[in-house]
């Protein structure tokens, strides 16, 4: 099966957000024990969106956690901060889990 656009729009942004946000942590960031949190978050986010290019079906939950963990972490500091994260997460979570684009998780992954 042909990938799905907002699959491929989906996978593409959180490795570039991933890789943006590892970059830019790890420049104004000092070297500490958060820092190691961080990076491994964002590796998640660049993992999540490799796979979801392939197909898995477990990257999509991934994916969802993921931006599930920002608007519960966002929303710690502000409303306004987390409406953004919101938005995103309501917009994958239908994007991946509703036909057409669930069809492309059901096939046999992509390699």
């Amino acid at each position: 099966m042909k990938r799905p656009f907002a699959v491929a729009f989906l996978g593409w942004l959180f490795i570039l957000v991933g890789l943006g946000a590892l970059l830019y942590h790890l420049i104004k960031g000092a070297l500490d024990f958060w820092m190691i949190l961080i990076v491994l978050f964002e590796l998640i986010a660049v993992l999540a969106g490799v796979f979801l290019l392939k197909g898995r079906n477990w990257a999509r939950w991934l994916l969802l956690a993921w931006i599930a963990f920002h608007v519960i972490s966002s929303g710690l500091n502000s409303l306004s901060m987390s409406l953004p994260h919101l938005l995103l997460l309501i917009a994958a979570g239908y994007f991946l889990f509703t036909p057409p684009d669930s069809r492309y998780f059901s096939f046999p992954p992509l390699e």
